[in-house]
C-alpha cells in the first residue's frame, strides 16, 4: 500500500480499516485528473483531484478538496471506506456526528422549555 503526505498515525489507520473492511488495493481503480476551484494557476496545471472506483461494488469516489494530489488519494480513500461501511450497515463518521448535532437540538429544545415554560 502506498503511503501518503499524511502523519504515519493517519497512514497506519487507513491500512488497519482497509485490512478491518477487507478492501485491498488490487479492487481500487485510480485515475488524476484536473481540480476546479481554488488554488490559482496551481490547480490548473497539475492533475491533483483522484477519482476511485471500487470494481467489486462499482462506488465511485472524486475528492478534489487539497491542492496536494497525495492528501487528495488519502482523502478519497477515506471517503471510499465511509461508503463500504455504510453498505455494510455499520455506522459511519456521518452517522456518529448527526447523532451529536440531534442530542445537541435535543438538549436545547430541553433548556428552553425550562426556561420560558411550556408553550403550545
Amino acid at each position: 500500500m502506498p503511503t501518503f503526505a499524511v502523519s504515519e498515525e493517519k497512514n497506519r489507520w487507513l491500512k488497519e480499516k482497509m485490512a478491518e473492511l477487507g478492501l485491498r488495493e488490487e479492487e481500487i481503480e485510480e485515475s488524476f485528473i484536473r481540480s476546479s476551484g481554488a488554488g490559482g494557476q496551481h490547480v490548473n496545471k497539475t492533475s491533483t483531484c483522484v477519482h476511485l472506483r471500487h470494481k467489486p461494488t462499482g462506488l465511485e469516489v472524486k475528492c478534489m478538496k487539497d491542492r496536494s494530489q497525495s492528501v487528495n488519494r488519502f482523502l478519497a480513500r477515506r471517503e471510499l471506506l465511509e461508503r463500504l461501511a455504510a453498505l455494510d450497515g455499520g455506522k459511519t463518521a456521518t452517522d456518529f456526528e448527526q447523532e451529536r448535532i440531534r442530542k445537541q437540538k435535543a438538549r436545547r429544545k430541553r433548556k428552553t422549555a425550562l426556561k420560558y415554560g411550556k408553550q403550545s
